[in-house]
């Protein structure tokens, strides 16, 4: 036993100087639009009066107008990656520029802070004044809106969008906006609502169509994505809509053949060559686990959810994901389940795990760091940290462990043996958390999350540690419950 025991430290040690190696090396630049947005990318270039860039949805590119500067080399996380939905479709929001508004926007929001004095006297002014005075007052709140939006605040950013279009409720732009915030919040029945009336406005804008595309794909409906998608496109050429029809249609393309069934919780597509009795199976006990789910997280999320079941090829060339991930939610959970004629107990782990994205996904926003979904999900699954708790301990009391500020991005760029270090470690600081604080202290903290709060002041609120205080209390943990 002795003998194992230093052959899984040292293997864990391995792990994590590969992922520290990798986290370093991950550099990126940031694209910092003139509405306060920034963007995330790889090889930003200028071309002509394009800015182009990589994402992990391919090549896409915004209109220098919009760009206020690229900041180069920032160490980041590698883009896209496991419990992503449709909210991280690289989207950006609808650009409300009119001539005469730049000094407006540039008091509303400068020095890295909204004014808020200076626009509750825009607001004073559009009670007296006239047309003009109560677009100020919207163009100051829709400026906010977007440095909220980000900076993460989606529930302040919605707040602001909806202020703005009060001052003026016939704007398209702002109409779209209202549409983007929600589309960004995972609520795609709401931006809907907004869409349909930005559309009578402006019936030839080719944002409309490009954002209900994203709305329709959230629902899980994708006939209807790709038409928008299509109907966007034959109005202006967009690489951000192309890169999104082109996932919606592997998508589609896969899932022609394949059969429908529905629960009251879920939406179910299988290949047609599939047993029937899986299909029912599956759905029977996702609806168990969305019971113990919601009542462990006193969340219920508002949307159907989305099931694909696949042939093993079929999900490595629909998901394109790395060979270590055994099933992805991506705002649908896709499954591989080749072989199999009824649910299993690892299928069960394996679906309760990317159910549990799903809940967190939708009850945050969209905003919950990679390193508390995948935690949570393995948590949730059954997982503890019994194998892995001396190793990881050690690497700790060694000055070695991964900053859990490291884990917030996606892992999607990690290899194998990163990416099981980074589980391990994931689900060690998420089992000390709920056996301390028990499982509404992870409820309060994804509460806070989706609030706009920042994960490590969420963490710090709700158990009074910050991220240095709780990879220390997890790593004591460790050593305490599983010492030998």
């Amino acid at each position: 036993m002795r003998q194992l025991a230093s052959l899984r430290l040292f293997r864990l040690m391995l792990l994590c100087a590969v992922f520290l190696a990798l986290t370093v090396r991950s550099n990126a630049d940031t694209i910092v639009l003139k509405n306060g947005r920034r963007i995330t990318a790889m090889n930003v270039v200028e071309d002509g009066d394009k800015v182009r860039y990589l994402t992990s949805a391919g090549e896409l590119s915004l209109p220098k107008s919009i760009v206020d500067h690229v900041e180069k080399n920032g160490s980041v996380p590698i883009a896209g990656g496991p419990g992503a939905d449709a909210a991280s479709l690289a989207i950006a929001p609808p650009e409300l520029r009119p001539p005469g508004t730049d000094d407006v926007a540039h008091a509303a929001v400068h020095d890295g802070s909204i004014d808020r004095e200076y626009i509750a006297k825009l607001e004073g002014e559009a009670r007296t004044g006239g047309q003009r005075a109560s677009f100020n007052a919207a163009v100051a709140h829709h400026t906010a809106s977007m440095f909220e939006l980000a900076h993460g605040d989606s529930e302040h950013a919605l707040a602001d969008e909806r202020t703005a279009l009060n001052y003026a409720p016939d704007e398209p732009a702002l109409l779209m906006n209202v549409a983007y915030v929600y589309l960004k919040r995972s609520e795609y029945k709401q931006s809907l609502d907004y869409l349909e009336r930005a559309r009578r406005f402006a019936p030839d804008e080719a944002e409309i169509p490009k954002l209900e595309g994203w709305a329709y794909f959230g629902l899980n409906r994708l006939d209807q994505a790709v038409a928008e998608w299509k109907k966007s496109l034959a109005m202006r050429p967009d690489a951000e809509v192309q890169a999104a029809l082109d996932k919606a249609l592997r998508d589609k393309k896969e899932e022609e053949s394949y059969k429908e069934n529905e629960s009251s919780h879920f939406t179910l597509r299988y290949n047609g060559a599939a047993e029937p009795g899986l299909a029912r199976d599956v759905l029977r006990t996702l609806e168990m686990h969305y019971s113990a789910i919601e009542s462990e997280l006193n969340y219920s999320p508002p949307e159907s959810i989305g099931v694909i079941l696949y042939t093993q090829q079929a999900f490595q060339d629909i998901t394109q994901a790395p060979g270590w991930v055994g099933a992805l939610n991506d705002g649908r959970i896709r499954v591989p389940v080749q072989g199999l004629t009824s649910v299993d107990g690892e299928l069960s782990r394996v679906l309760k795990h990317e159910l549990t994205h799903s809940f967190v996904g939708q009850k945050t926003h969209g905003r919950a760091p990679t390193w508390i979904q995948e935690g949570l999900a393995q948590w949730m699954e059954g997982r503890r940290s019994s194998d892995n708790a001396s190793a990881l301990a050690q690497i700790y009391a060694d000055g070695h462990p991964a900053p859990l500020a490291r884990l917030e991005g996606s892992w999607m760029g990690f290899g194998g043996d990163a990416a099981r270090y980074a589980y391990a470690w994931a689900l060690a600081n998420v089992e000390y958390i709920v056996q301390t604080g028990g499982m509404g202290d992870m409820e309060r903290i994804l509460d806070r999350i989706g609030e706009g709060m920042s994960t490590e002041a969420a963490v710090r609120e709700v158990t009074r540690s910050d991220y240095n205080d709780l990879m220390q209390s997890t790593a004591e943990y460790l050593r305490k419950t599983y010492g030998r």
